[in-house]
Formats: structure tokens, C-alpha cells, sequence
């Protein structure tokens, strides 16, 4: 008998792209049990796979960052609790990383992608079902999208769960309103703006040639790169990665925040106009800011 839960939940998570570099994304998670029945007539009761599977997955994958073991230009090295990576990209647009170890999923694939994600979640999820339960399918795909949307990653130091984590994303659409009208052209240049890009906060700027980062990372002391650290209460977060997939914004970088630095960008731009903006944090979800 085969059960099957659509929309399960939604993976909010970034990876590490030889080509695209640090990628925020969002998955919607699609699960097939195939099983015998139960004592209840059932292969699992719906409330079980919402609340284990999610857990399960939640647990491996949710808001962390995906590293590609087997990829030539990664490496990892264990320091006390916390795990470096260096991801040694070409043209000096190397990104590094100091985090805790759950921050990190490490996934012993060259290339973070739906097979390799899905694979790596069967394997971690498969042995902890039921044991009526025979079979599970798992299927990752993005929300359809038909307007403009961009990738960002971020850090939330002041939260007090997993979205402090220094690199976490999602995969965003964007509404803007320009005086009561939607405007296709400034969404698409904000998709443009903020593709595959990190978002960060003025005051987490690291000096980091006196940073806990690798010594591949200390060597990068010109304009090139950038670095971000704090202090949150899963441990202390570093990172390093090329300038110019970056925003650097004075505030924190919640999506509330977000959507108001938008809204001040076009009332800089344009202050003659009237704007309100949409902006999502993953799947169903964001934050509304308009002009004063």
C-alpha cells in the first residue's frame, strides 16, 4: 500500500556552487510510504509523518549549509566543536567558513542538487520509520514561479533558533508597487540584483586576518573578499566570500528588514513615487514595507 503526503514542509536552506557560489534556497518536500497496515488500517497515521518525517528532515537539512564532500574544490577540517570548510572556487572567488558543526549538512556528492539532497535525506530518514513502513519516496522541487524571484543567504545572530545560522537562504519572489500599480521592471531588477546573494549586517564585518578562519582564508587579505562573524547561542559563526556577492546593509537582516531597505532604495531612487513591497522569505511567507 502506498501513502503519500504533497507539501509535507518546506526546506529553507543555502549551498555551496562551484559556479554560482553561496546559494539561497527553498525546497517543497513531496514523500511517498510504501508499507503494510498497521493495527489502525494504516500505513502511518498522517499526523505521524507530518510531525516525524518533518522532524527528520528539520534535523538534517533545514536552515543549514550544504557542502559538497566529494567536490575537488572542498575541503573540511574538524577545530574543537566547530567545522571549517573552504570551497576553493576559480577566479579568487573562494568562500570559507568557521561554524558550528550542525550548521552544516555534509552530503558526500560533487554537486548539491535535488538527486543528491533527496538521496542523502533517504538515508538519513529511511532507518528511523516505523517498521511496517518498507519504502520511502522523497521528492524535492521549487515552488513555480512566473514573476521575478532572487537566491539569498543570511544570518539572524539574534534569533534563537536555527536561523542564526550564519548561512542559511531561500528562493524569493518579489511584488513591488509603484503608486498602486505593479511594476514588472523594478521586480526584475531587484531579481537581478539580489541573485545568489548574501546579506549581511554592517556591525558583523570581520577583520578576518585575525579571524578563527583557515589559514587558506587568512592568506585572502585583499578588496576582494569580505567577512562576517558573531557570537550567537549555538557558538561562535565566521565566514569569508568574495565582495561582490554581497549587499551590506546597516541593519539586521530579518525579511522585515529586507522589505524596508527595498522600500528606502526606491525612495532614494525615485522620492517622487509611492512604493510597497513584497517581499518573501521562502514559500508563503515574507514581509509588506511601504514608503512613508
Amino acid at each position: 500500500m502506498l501513502l503519500f503526503v504533497n507539501d509535507l514542509t518546506v526546506m529553507d536552506f543555502s549551498y555551496l556552487c562551484e559556479k554560482r557560489g553561496l546559494v539561497g534556497e527553498s525546497w517543497i518536500v513531496d514523500v511517498v510510504l510504501d508499507g503494510d497496515l498497521n493495527d489502525e488500517s494504516m500505513v502511518l497515521d498522517f499526523a505521524l509523518v507530518k510531525r516525524q518525517l518533518k522532524r527528520l528532515i528539520d534535523e538534517h537539512l533545514d536552515h543549514k549549509l550544504l557542502v559538497p564532500l566529494e567536490n575537488p574544490i572542498t575541503s573540511v577540517q574538524q577545530v574543537g566543536g566547530n567545522v571549517l570548510v573552504d570551497f576553493e572556487r576559480a577566479s579568487n572567488q573562494s568562500i570559507h567558513f568557521n561554524c558550528p558543526q550542525e550548521a552544516y549538512a555534509l552530503i558526500a556528492t560533487d554537486k548539491i542538487n535535488v538527486k543528491s539532497v533527496a538521496e542523502y535525506l533517504h538515508i538519513n530518514i529511511n532507518n528511523e520509520l516505523p517498521v511496517n513502513v518498507l519504502g520511502l519516496q522523497i521528492s524535492l522541487r521549487a515552488e513555480e514561479i512566473n514573476t521575478p524571484y532572487y537566491h539569498y543567504s543570511h544570518g539572524l545572530k539574534k534569533h534563537d533558533g536555527n536561523c542564526q545560522r550564519i548561512a542559511h537562504g531561500h528562493r524569493s519572489k518579489i511584488i513591488i508597487e509603484q503608486d498602486g500599480k505593479r511594476s514588472e521592471t523594478l521586480e526584475a531588477q531587484w531579481s537581478q540584483r539580489w541573485q545568489d546573494i548574501y546579506v549581511a549586517s554592517e556591525e558583523d564585518i570581520l577583520d578576518f586576518t585575525s579571524s578563527n578562519l583557515s589559514e587558506k582564508a587568512k592568506r585572502l587579505c585583499d578588496e576582494r573578499h569580505i567577512g562576517f562573524s558573531y557570537e550567537a547561542d549555538q557558538g561562535r559563526f565566521e565566514m569569508l566570500m568574495p565582495r561582490s556577492e554581497c549587499e551590506v546593509i546597516k541593519t539586521d537582516t530579518t525579511v522585515e528588514c529586507l522589505a524596508q531597505f527595498i522600500v528606502q532604495q526606491l525612495n532614494q531612487e525615485k522620492p517622487d513615487s509611492h512604493f510597497k513591497v513584497f517581499a518573501y522569505e521562502g514559500v508563503g511567507k515574507g514581509a509588506i514595507a511601504c514608503s512613508e
